[in-house]
């Protein structure tokens, strides 16, 4: 019987002091992979597990439950000197810190990278998540996901003109952000393993935004015209759209002459390539609103399920507009083992899939403050220190009390 192989970031301690979504996203997915992370939260608890309903039986939010797995978690009051010692014995031997408070908020407490960390803690990652990057016109100002799509042209190409510019449905930036952060701890790492010092990485909302509006910029740059609303075609392609059927909405993603010319065929109108108005891509875009008119009278009868299964078979990419219930209840979902269950806790897995050393999702997302006790009897705190963190609340939850007569310590966590 072979071992299980080890996961690649076994080893590798990790601190969070993240809250809402790219932070804890960007943990999540390492943690996924190996890495022991430590999730340290605000005397407040992070802000999704308020972010409701839906709640689950304790209380916390669904959102939460999306972000955290297989973490474990304490609450510290970082502001205050006590619950910064055992931030720093946290430290002593870890390899990443994420935090991602707004700028110069750990500077104050006297916590500063460049400040208090680097010189001791010279082989420790460093990775600092912001709204806009610490200084600059914007620097230090809070962004949340909208607020960046807004700022950042996104809102502006997304939506029709009926509706007008419309937030993405999902929070991308966010999710990208996580993702840069992730790449760019790992890039540290790697150059660490090389030269043996860690280093800062910064990721800000604002860049990962400005790097979405692809093909965008590039269009704005090369002809200095505007982009406008589309709905959901695309500006350099078509047809690259949503289009109606017998029973429902289907999304083609045709972006070649020969796929176009398949389609044709497949629907019953081989004359449409052959029309002036449609035989090249630039063509296709300039008249989009008739090709769009020509296609749906063409699939008018047609139900959605067996004319996308058709074409795709034909190598002509297409989907049914499903439902959120929809997507994660179709077989490939189940094949791909995307949807993870760990007791009550049903989730969808990290998507990054390596095949020699394959991760796996970790426990339930914990509970506030779950693993106190445990995560401090770790670092060496005894009793009578576990008596005066209690007391000096610092440590919001631990409460401890000693039975002196048995020498055992009690706490709510």
């Amino acid at each position: 019987m072979n071992p299980q192989p080890i996961a690649a970031l076994h080893g590798l301690k990790v601190i969070d002091l993240t809250r809402v979504l790219a932070g804890p996203l960007c943990t999540q997915m390492l943690a996924e992979h190996g890495a022991d992370v430590i999730k340290v939260e605000p005397p407040s608890g992070d802000e999704t597990r308020r972010l409701g309903p839906p709640f689950d039986a304790a209380g916390d939010a669904a959102y939460f439950s999306a972000l955290n797995r297989g973490k474990r978690t304490l609450s510290m009051d970082l502001s205050r000197p006590e619950a910064q010692e055992v931030l720093h014995r946290l430290l002593s031997d870890a390899d990443v810190l994420v935090e991602n408070f707004l700028p110069g908020t750990l500077e104050r407490w006297g916590l500063g990278y460049e400040q208090a960390l680097a010189a001791r803690y010279p082989r420790l990652v460093y990775c600092s998540i912001t709204g806009f990057g610490a200084d600059g016109p914007l620097g230090g100002m809070p962004g949340y996901d909208a607020v960046l799509q807004a700022q950042c042209g996104l809102m502006s190409v997304n939506g029709d003109e009926h509706g007008g510019a419309t937030r993405v449905g999902v929070p991308v930036v966010d999710h990208l952000t996580g993702y840069v952060a992730m790449n760019g701890i790992l890039m540290a790492l790697r150059a660490r393993d090389r030269d043996g010092r860690g280093q800062r990485v910064e990721a800000a909302l604002y860049d990962t935004a400005l790097s979405l509006l692809l093909p965008h910029a590039a269009n704005w740059f090369a002809s200095q015209q505007q982009p406008g609303l589309l709905g959901s075609a695309h500006p350099n392609i078509a047809p690259y759209d949503k289009f109606r059927a017998l029973d429902g909405e289907v999304f083609l993603g045709i972006v070649s002459d020969a796929q176009f010319r398949r389609f044709c065929d497949h629907v019953g109108a081989p004359g449409l390539p052959n029309d002036a108005r449609f035989a090249s891509n630039a063509l296709r875009v300039a008249h989009r609103d008739a090709l769009k008119q020509a296609i749906e009278s063409a699939i008018a009868d047609q139900a959605r399920g067996p004319l996308c299964e058709a074409l795709m078979r034909i190598g002509v990419p297409a989907a049914a507009v499903l439902t959120v219930p929809q997507a994660l209840g179709h077989p490939h979902c189940t094949h791909r083992g995307m949807v993870v269950q760990r007791g009550d806790h049903t989730g969808l897995r990290a998507p990054v899939r390596l095949c020699g050393t394959p991760g796996h999702a970790g426990d339930a997302p914990p509970r506030f403050a779950q693993h106190t006790q445990d995560i401090l009897a770790r670092l060496g705190y005894g009793e009578d220190e576990l008596r005066r963190l209690g007391a000096s609340g610092a440590v919001p939850g631990l409460a401890a009390s000693t039975d002196n007569r048995h020498g055992a310590t009690h706490a709510l966590t």
